[in-house]
């Protein structure tokens, strides 16, 4: 059964033929279990060719287990992570950052357009220094950001700096990584590991696959004993294979960039349309592949009605809108009318 597209989130897309071809192939005979068969290990080289380093790979099903292990690996249960306010840490993964590390808290800063400043995570750095306050030991940001933005070069190396000074390790939350890259023309060694990034949590679910996050130790002293987290959390597929074949498809072939850079351009297509249409404006900056409007409730309701599923959670009056790899022009035009005829009447 066809179902109409849908722009409430990129988890709504199905598999891209590169990932379904390559989890296909895994599928014929049979292959060692745990991670110990060909396509993992493949799979894990043609990460450490992209990003342009020795790196250690890991692969989980989901992006709350993939971000709390990789913050639990960084820090102590005496130490704190400090992220943005809006962070996907803090606002979507039910505690599971803290309950993984055994009860890091999470320091929340604040930013311009969802990017935490090097100005709040020094404050948050300063705060107390007694032994009382649970010690500052991670920067947790995520690029691409919650509201659609993305992390200049320039903003990197800040955050580098303030980390540096404070001694604190960076993790980076990679939900729509690719289309981050895509939106700046730069490479994933330039938006990670070249800015100081130890630890990387790249999404594939997001960008074409079933299911499937990587976590990337650029620094891989921190991901001594990591493959014990992975079990103990029930994140070790016993057929690893089918995690991970879909990730040497999406590297070999380059759909992981190619499907990131359709994303972006239905966006940008999208968001220059819905500012054509009298009454609607942008929230955000549209950056990557998502999209934040100003949209009457009664509008938003009437969407609902003819079966557009939105998602409205940053607030009364605000709508976001996602692309993926898989979104069509025709649809996002659909979409466009509907708007369109409502905010008319």
């Amino acid at each position: 059964m066809t179902r109409p597209g849908q722009f409430a989130s990129d988890n709504y897309s199905g598999i891209c033929p590169e990932a379904l071809e390559y989890m296909l192939l895994a599928n014929e005979g049979d292959a060692e279990a745990y991670g110990e068969d060909e396509w993992t290990r493949k799979a894990c080289d043609e990460f450490r060719r992209l990003f342009e380093t020795d790196c250690d790979v890991f692969f989980a099903f989901n992006g709350t287990a993939a971000n709390s292990l990789a913050l639990a690996s960084l820090c102590q249960s005496y130490h704190s992570v400090i992220a943005h306010q809006t962070s996907h840490v803090e606002t979507d993964e039910c505690g599971a950052p803290e309950f993984f590390s055994n009860g890091s808290k999470l320091l929340l800063g604040d930013g311009a357009e969802g990017k935490l400043s090097p100005e709040s995570i020094a404050e948050l750095a300063c705060k107390r220094t007694d032994i009382h306050y649970p010690k500052p030991k991670v920067i947790s940001i995520t690029q691409a950001t919650e509201q659609g933005t993305v992390y200049t070069i320039d903003e990197l190396r800040a955050i580098k700096d303030v980390a540096d000074r404070y001694q604190l390790k960076i993790h980076m939350d990679g939900a729509r990584f690719a289309n981050a890259c895509v939106s700046l023309g730069k490479s994933p060694a330039e938006l990670s590991w070249k800015q100081g990034v130890d630890v990387l949590c790249f999404s594939g679910t997001k960008n074409g696959m079933a299911i499937g996050e990587a976590i990337v130790f650029f620094d891989k002293q921190l991901a001594e004993d990591f493959s014990y987290r992975i079990k103990q959390a029930g994140q070790l597929a016993s057929k690893m294979r089918f995690l991970s074949a879909p990730w040497l498809g999406m590297l070999k072939t380059g759909a992981w960039e190619k499907n990131a850079k359709h994303a972006n351009q239905c966006a940008t297509y999208l968001a220059e349309r819905l500012c054509e249409i009298p009454g609607v404006s942008l929230l955000r900056p549209c950056e990557a592949n998502a999209v934040f409007v100003v949209l009457p409730e009664q509008v938003i309701v009437k969407l609902r009605e003819q079966g557009w599923r939105i998602y409205t959670f940053i607030g009364a009056g605000g709508a976001r809108f996602v692309c993926s790899w898989n979104s069509d022009k025709a649809r996002i035009d659909q979409l466009i009318s509907d708007i369109k005829q409502l905010m008319a009447k």
